[in-house]
């Protein structure tokens, strides 16, 4: 099979031992340590100058076809690889491979340029009193508000908006298509493409002639080196600010409503719906599509299944799953509960109609 790698060619190639010195692991065998890696790639398909990696016994039957230059595993799997593939050895191969990838394919790490060149492009609209720091890259089309300011290394792609007084850290990334207003944002933050950052919270007080809308004047503060997925939606507070956290990472189409305060290092995947002033401590992983209603909170290192519905409040450390989230343990017990009644009552249907 012959892939085509247009979108992130392969690097250059670097050494096998300079590579593993970067990484910080263990080449096992010295006589290797002139084969050059250029790319990384799964095992079932990794060829020469790939990088791939393991982390179970699952993978066995892979490494039987596979021809990757290098593969990167814990200490006790390394005698699964085969003779004429070069063993790494790491403590954490998962965060290895992670920096491997790193080096090896930099330019996928962030949104991608939508235009060549650097500096500001003169189909760029960027108001007279912003301020941009040296080094700043503005794509066609993108509008950039009054008294807005945007520190040195961040590149904002096409289309997109930085309303008035926004304040952007340095060596961000904004992808296309992004609306930030009314927010603060922090260094090395990276905004993927179509993502609203600082519109009304949804907030509304029902009287005799319908619901009649409820300001909302706060703001949205995003810490340090947080990512943030594609088409993901970040509301500004009501009359306080709407908090992520340092190091946090959120997936593709998540909604974060007003007032909401993210801890710092969380994890939020795809789907995942917080109503407005819920507080999320750090370290708090969170599953797809679950739901959280407003105004819980939820301590410190907890993880949540992916479908649960939060509705209470969750006490640091625990495992949470189901509709309403309970321990993991219950959840567990009750889905097994539920799937021998489901067949029982099959077994007697079966039987009624024979």
């Amino acid at each position: 099979m012959i892939i085509l790698r247009n979108f992130f060619p392969p690097h250059g190639g670097m050494r096998l031992a300079e590579f593993a010195g970067l990484l910080g692991v263990e080449l096992r065998d010295p006589a290797a340590a002139d084969r050059m890696v250029r790319s990384v790639a799964p095992v079932y398909r990794g060829a020469d100058g790939d990088v791939c990696y393991i982390l179970s016994r699952k993978n066995r039957d892979e490494l039987e076809t596979s021809q990757a230059t290098a593969i990167i595993c814990a200490e006790e799997l390394a005698s699964l690889v085969p003779a004429h593939i070069a063993v790494l050895t790491a403590k954490n191969p998962h965060l290895a491979f992670a920096h491997a990838g790193a080096l090896l394919h930099p330019d996928a790490m962030r949104p991608a340029a939508n235009a060549a060149g650097e500096g500001i492009s003169p189909l760029a609209v960027v108001h007279a009193t912003a301020t941009l720091e040296e080094g700043v890259s503005v794509e066609p089309f993108v509008v950039i508000g009054e008294h807005a300011t945007i520190g040195a290394g961040t590149r904002i792609r096409t289309g997109a908006v930085v309303g008035a007084h926004v304040k952007i850290g340095r060596d961000c990334s904004i992808g296309a298509l992004t609306s930030i207003l009314c927010s603060y944002i922090g260094n090395d933050v990276i905004i993927h493409n179509g993502v609203k950052i600082g519109q009304d919270g949804f907030g509304y007080a029902p009287g005799p002639a319908g619901f009649e809308k409820i300001v909302q004047i706060g703001r949205v503060i995003i810490q340090d080196k947080v990512e943030i997925g594609a088409n993901t939606t970040i509301d500004r507070g009501t009359m306080d600010d709407t908090i992520v956290g340092e190091g946090t990472k959120i997936d593709n189409c998540v909604m974060i409503g007003h007032n909401v305060r993210i801890g710092r290092h969380c994890g939020i995947v795809a789907g995942v719906g917080i109503a407005g002033s819920t507080r999320i401590g750090n370290g708090v992983m969170i599953g797809g599509k679950v739901g959280i209603t407003g105004h819980v909170t939820i301590g410190d290192g907890v993880q949540i299944a992916a479908m649960t519905g939060v509705a209470t409040d969750l006490p640091a450390g625990g495992k949470y799953g189901g509709i309403p989230a309970r321990p993991m343990k219950d959840f567990l017990r009750d889905a097994v509960e539920l799937m021998t009644r489901s067949e029982l009552n099959r077994k007697k249907g079966k039987k009624a109609h024979e």
